[in-house]
């Protein structure tokens, strides 16, 4: 007798929440992020009707399509996601968002988007798959790419990067977080958390390319990350030929070994460290920075802050299924202003 599948707080199959077949190259991190998306909403018992999944342009763009395939999806222009999210969630505040968006799409053309975004507390899930290079074109250096790094072709990046993290943290956001594509385990709690928070959730997963960001030199490469994690959590990652993982410690640092040869260093926080102290965090983020680390798990968190529909007093009723008479001023309205511009 065949065995019964399991099911979820809201009795639906993990189905559901999976997606399309993945174009992307193989080994690709982003396609971890997918499938812990993918296993967080099925664990929290997310009702795929009410998520919507925006992107902009990019290969991290190319991810919605891969979970959630119950869930409307849409791609947005390169770096506009943003406008996109807000316009949806003032529609329907009721609605689940999750972003994805990448190291160029969010940090090069879309970083003013970005920072509207972040200020104003959008209640959303902004996924940041941060690889350092621009995959979909060739390879070049994004604005996230580390001084010094360098291409494959040998050439050496001299621009100083943008923390993303540090960033959103500045700029508003209520919950900013850090991650690792091959951490499966600190990736899912982030994720399971995101979805019970209400305001903007930063999430930068580091998220190295196999194709043109896996080599010696880059500090994006799953060698580098590894070796140079600074884990405010947990650590662990997924290689090109097979799973890499790591046990850490809190406030331990970790150096893993790449496929290719590479290193990585990661910094888990420790247990001692605050999460609601925002000087702290970003005290933190810059003293990792300058050790070659990168520190992961939940920076930062405000949970008490109003998100943006509640600043704006929207009604309870989702806006785009209110009736024209309750959107509309009557005509009395409109006599009474005209009446008293004479």
């Amino acid at each position: 007798m065949p065995t019964a599948a399991k099911t979820n707080r809201i009795g639906l199959e993990v189905l559901p929440y999976k997606g399309s077949k993945t174009t992307l190259c193989a080994g690709c991190g982003h396609n971890s992020i997918s499938e812990r998306l993918i296993d967080a909403c099925f664990e929290m018992g997310v009702d795929p009707s009410r998520v919507i999944k925006l992107s902009g342009i990019g290969c991290s763009s190319k991810s919605p399509a891969y979970f959630l395939s119950a869930s409307h999806g849409f791609n947005a222009v390169h770096g506009r996601m943003p406008s996109v999210a807000t316009g949806a969630m003032l529609a329907n505040q009721q609605l689940i968002a999750i972003g994805v968006s990448g190291d160029g799409d969010s940090g090069a053309i879309g970083i003013g988007q970005f920072v509207h975004l972040m200020r104003r507390n959008l209640p959303i899930i902004y996924i940041i798959e941060d690889n350092g290079c621009y995959g979909l074109t060739k390879g070049q250096f994004s604005p996230t790419a580390d001084l010094g790094s360098t291409l494959k072709n040998g050439v050496v990046n001299d621009l100083p990067p943008i923390d993303m993290c540090s960033l959103a943290i500045e700029l508003g956001a209520s919950f900013v977080a850090r991650s690792f594509s091959g951490d499966k385990k600190q990736l899912l709690a982030l994720l399971k958390a995101a979805l019970a928070h209400r305001g903007t959730v930063m999430l930068d997963v580091l998220s190295p390319c196999v194709t043109f960001n896996d080599h010696t030199g880059s500090t994006k490469s799953y060698e580098y990350v590894k070796e140079h994690d600074d884990p405010v959590h947990e650590v662990s990652f997924v290689p090109f030929f097979e799973d890499i993982t790591v046990e850490q410690e809190p406030g331990s640092s970790q150096e893993v070994t790449l496929h290719d040869g590479s290193r990585i260093y990661l910094k888990r926080v420790g247990e001692e460290y605050n999460p609601t102290d925002k000087l702290a965090a970003i005290r933190m983020l810059a003293e990792t920075a300058r050790k070659g680390e990168y520190a992961t798990g939940l920076l930062y968190v405000e949970p008490d802050k109003d998100d943006f529909c509640s600043l704006l007093n929207l009604v309870d009723e989702p806006l785009a299924f209110l009736p024209l008479e309750r959107t509309r001023p009557p005509q009395s309205a409109l006599d009474e202003v005209m009446e008293s511009l004479r």
